[in-house]
């Protein structure tokens, strides 16, 4: 059974978020821990019971998120997650948010591309309450005009700041360029001319349509039984639809190949983006993916790319590569920032190193090497309440199973060194790379698709 290093000392409000990193055991979860709860009125949540510390956290997903946003009205759903704790029910903005604070209630909303997520924590004896605010703010937010605006102007200003951030426009190139005609090509924030022009209307019509009972995932970790559970879970959640609006984003694959797009701007160090099509976190490839990426870009201090462009030559402080499956679609995506000079051979490095991976694999050392930190890393990420409520939920959106903690290291071991070279093969194809650079690179240029 999962137990706390040590008992917390109920801290004042504003001790929440520290009393809430209290670390657990390194014993590993396991099925046995986690419990399927469904309520009298249908709401199922994922359920690990800790009794020894007076906290709670409660993670939900609403499938569906910032690529549904309507066209010219990008970033309502992002908006909208700075919205939802800003007045509801009887309580305006000052008051929500004097409540939350009185009772040391953590509520927070993120819109991600392909989900719309809340994040609730809490002291066991003010379950009740925090329910409740949670129960408001999905079924009955105020849009009051000062919030509103205020949150709408903070936005924009926000935009308005990233826009000058040479990642922020390499990234959204690159996006732009890879899902020219899908929703994940459009900026999930906004522009500031989309945010301005989202009414109140455009808000509720989300709630209504997206925010249902069969669009959502619910995991809870800490002090509370399963039959407490289940009476909240109709609490909170009992009087939002059963249905969402039937929305669908379209599957995709990336677009670019052999595009490099050179944005001038007149700073000293260029930042480069690159991506390449990748694969879906359902494809039987998945594993052998991420550790071929492990030992290519993933491994921060121990991989391919940081070995031949930092170590051996010095020429940037960081550059790397990850495994980036949305629901839609896949990507094999990295990047590296380093002098306009140095930007050039940067460049032909990490084409090199892809390329002689997707040619030759890697060796048995570093597949061995890249299985031992995959397996050993991913339990010890599970050390706080939050964390392990973010991984229930994450395992009932991808349908892994409750037995998938006790099979992952399975998964990841039985990879052999033929699975990596037949992924990398697939899909490290140097001639298939999408690359954004932002700067003033010496001898790079702005070249067309293949």
């Amino acid at each position: 059974m999962i137990g706390f290093l040590a008992a917390a000392l109920r801290p004042a409000a504003a001790g929440l978020a520290a009393a809430l990193l209290f670390l657990l055991w390194a014993a590993p979860l396991r099925a046995a821990d986690i419990q399927e709860v469904r309520s009298p009125g249908g709401v199922t949540a994922w359920l690990v019971e800790e009794p020894s510390i007076p906290m709670l956290a409660v993670e939900i997903h609403f499938r569906g998120g910032a690529s549904l946003d309507p066209v010219g009205k990008e970033g309502l759903a992002n908006l909208l997650s700075g919205l939802l704790d800003e007045g509801a029910g009887p309580l305006d903005s000052q008051a929500f948010q004097a409540r939350l604070e009185d009772l040391a209630i953590s509520l927070s909303f993120d819109a991600g591309r392909d989900c719309f997520s809340g994040s609730l924590r809490t002291f066991t004896e003010n379950t009740d309450a925090a329910f409740e605010l949670l129960r408001t703010s999905l079924s009955e937010p105020r849009f009051d005009p000062e919030p509103v605006e205020r949150i709408r102007s903070q936005v924009i200003s926000g935009i308005r700041a990233r826009a000058e951030n040479p990642n922020t426009i390499a990234g959204e190139t690159l996006f732009q360029t890879l899902y020219p005609d899908h929703p994940y090509g459009r900026p999930s924030r906004g522009t500031p001319e989309s945010v301005a022009a989202i009414a109140v209307d455009d808000l509720r019509t989300f709630v209504a349509e997206r925010f249902a009972k069969e669009n959502l995932v619910i995991g809870v970790v800490g002090d509370i039984s399963a039959d407490r559970l289940a009476g909240l879970l109709d609490r909170a959640f009992g009087g939002l639809p059963a249905k969402a609006d039937n929305i669908e984003v379209p599957e995709t694959l990336a677009m670019g190949a052999g595009r490099i797009d050179v944005i001038r701007r007149p700073i000293p160090q260029s930042v480069l983006m690159w991506a390449l099509p990748g694969i879906k976190r359902s494809d039987p490839d998945y594993f052998a993916a991420v550790l071929m990426n492990r030992v290519l870009g993933g491994g921060s201090f121990t991989s391919r790319l940081y070995a031949e462009v930092r170590e051996k030559r010095g020429l940037a402080y960081s550059v790397y590569s990850a495994v980036v499956p949305y629901e839609r679609s896949g990507i094999i995506l990295g990047g590296v920032g380093t002098q306009n000079a140095q930007l050039g051979e940067s460049l032909s490095l990490i084409r090199t190193e892809i390329d002689k991976v997707a040619r030759e694999g890697i060796t048995a050392a570093e597949l061995e090497a890249a299985k031992t930190y995959t397996t050993g890393a991913f339990p010890l990420s599970l050390d706080t309440n939050a964390r392990i409520a973010n991984v229930l939920v994450t395992l009932q959106i991808l349908d892994l199973g409750i037995d998938y903690l006790e099979r992952r290291a399975e998964l990841v071991n039985r990879v052999t060194l033929d699975d990596v070279k037949r992924v990398a093969r697939r899909i490290l194809d140097i001639g298939a790379m999408t690359v954004v650079v932002v700067g003033d690179p010496v001898g790079v240029e702005t070249t067309p698709p293949l």
